[in-house]
């Protein structure tokens, strides 16, 4: 599936120099690469229309307008499948072009009614029946999805724990870590009979921006069944098979999408028969007192330009010994690590962010930063 996606045309604009262009190109790739998760695949026509509103030749709104259009007026060869998936991609894209968000029930309801309205007769609203489905992962198991008698109430619950949760952003692992269960809790409640991994992913995607994090990259894009697979991990267990609940898959993708990070996201490897996991054990355990004999090193590894003085040189070395890629820190904690005034610290600050080894983290309080990689 990623391979398909690969071959849109809408990877370069996210790339593009262009704000206005590369934050379409984001939602447009984003909203086509999504339809994966239940695969979907868009039309040429979808595609065509996307580039004209990146382009800016027509409007997003005039682009969700000819796409609704498109099927109802025409004699299309297209299932309703690929109606679902045009349709649907031009809304995903309309939300995520747009910055307005809440986070509340009401707004994730709204997102889903917002979505499938028209497509689904249950656009927006909590199913009253319980559900199961064959996991290609789980080998044919099913998640244990809510409960239909206790779906409002634990969205409800859900959301008022994550809006009361408190982000120390001390360390972004930590952060990531947290954030990957509470989108897998969201997701296992599974509001809704259909359509629940595309709401819950735009919805999750608009939060994250809400506190700082710049997205516009193509993770979900092209890793949509990836995301998906994920979260179905993190919610099943078979302990006579030795099956855990885990979120370190979701943590993968998460900090490939927050941090910039390579890693490798197979779905072969999240199968729970272990079949792509046993052959490669024997390396893995090797790789882990590689891994432990490198820490220093990797520590260490920072591009400083060999211009700059040796005790500014020392000092940011410091630093990074300390903080590394993970945690934040402000002016108080390079005074404090340091043992310097204010304004030589600030100054130090400033010197990083030209130099382009650190960058500033929105959201996470005024003055925080994180060593660039």
């Amino acid at each position: 599936m990623g391979e398909d996606i690969k071959r849109d045309p809408f990877e370069e604009y996210i790339r593009h120099v262009e704000p206005d262009k590369r934050k379409l190109g984001y939602a447009w790739y984003t909203a086509v690469g999504l339809q994966a998760v239940d695969g979907l695949k868009t039309s040429d026509y979808l595609k065509d229309t996307a580039q004209n509103n990146i382009e800016g030749k027509i409007t997003i709104s005039e682009a969700e307008k000819l796409i609704e259009s498109y099927y109802e007026t025409s004699n299309s060869k297209d299932t309703d499948r690929t109606k679902e998936a045009d349709c649907v991609s031009a809304r995903i894209a309309a939300i995520l072009s747009d910055d307005a968000f809440t986070f509340s029930l009401p707004q994730y309801l709204g997102i889903h009614k917002r979505l499938f309205e028209g497509i689904y007769d249950h656009a927006g609203k909590i199913r009253d029946y319980n559900i199961s489905k064959k996991e290609w992962v789980l080998d044919g198991a099913s998640v244990p999805y809510g409960n239909a008698l206790d779906l409002k109430a634990t969205l409800e619950y859900d959301l008022q724990t994550e809006k009361e949760y408190e982000y120390s952003y001390d360390n972004i692992r930590d952060d990531i870590r947290h954030l990957s269960r509470f989108v897998a809790n969201l997701w296992q409640i599974h509001a809704f009979g259909e359509g629940n991994t595309r709401t819950t992913a735009v919805f999750f995607i608009k939060y994250l921006r809400t506190m700082g994090f710049d997205v516009t990259n193509d993770i979900f894009a092209e890793n949509a069944w990836y995301f998906r697979n994920a979260l179905v991990r993190a919610n099943y267990n078979d302990y006579s098979k030795g099956v855990h609940a885990t979120t370190e898959y979701l943590e993968s993708f998460m900090r490939n999408l927050l941090l910039g990070e390579h890693n490798e996201l197979h779905n072969r490897n999240m199968h729970i028969s272990g079949y792509f996991e046993k052959q490669d054990i024997e390396k893995a355990k090797q790789d882990i007192g590689d891994k432990k004999q490198d820490i220093e090193e990797q520590k260490q590894d920072i591009h400083i330009p060999e211009e700059i003085g040796n005790k500014t040189k020392n000092n940011i070395i410091s630093l990074f010994k300390k903080y590394g890629y993970e945690s934040f820190f402000g002016r108080s904690e390079v005074m404090e690590t340091l043992s310097i005034t204010a304004s030589p610290a600030s100054a130090l600050i400033k010197r990083m962010l030209d130099m382009e080894i650190i960058y500033p983290m929105k959201g996470k309080g005024k003055g925080k930063y994180l060593f660039k990689k």
